[in-house]
């Protein structure tokens, strides 16, 4: 069958692209994993706080929107893989898999995963500073 001068789709274009999608749910699992370990034991939590209350640490608010930020940002990457891997499937057993430039979903989810590490560096680090010297005390 002729393609129009498109090499057709075999078993390991579908391999490829099922690695490709299955690695995209485990990014998006790991995202909403950690975004529930920092809402619910609060990754900004204060350092008095959490040595007075052991054993009950409410979570901090920030902690909970960027815990909730990252479970949000990882079901979005879990709906967007499975879309992406539909359509590049379907493209596949059509015989119309072409040329692709990089993931687009790949860069916004690299990018927001960068600005949410600078940010929470920029916190802890200016939280740091701000926290009284046990050593002058």
């Amino acid at each position: 069958m002729d393609t129009g001068g498109k090499p057709e789709a075999d078993w390991r274009d579908f391999l490829a692209e099922e690695r490709t999608f299955l690695a995209w749910i485990r990014t998006g699992i790991a995202l909403m994993g950690f975004g529930f370990v920092a809402a619910h034991f609060g990754l900004f939590a204060d350092e008095p706080q959490i040595t007075q209350h052991s054993s009950c640490v409410q979570p901090h608010g920030l902690s909970l929107w960027f815990g909730a930020g990252l479970i949000v940002m990882g079901a979005a990457v879990n709906l967007l893989s499975a879309r992406r891997y539909m359509r590049l499937v379907g493209e596949l057993n059509r015989s119309q898999f072409v040329y692709r430039s990089p993931s687009k979903e790949a860069v916004i989810v690299a990018l927001l995963l960068a600005l949410l590490g600078i940010a929470a560096t920029i916190y802890l680090t200016l939280g740091l500073a701000q926290l009284p010297d046990a050593s002058r005390a």
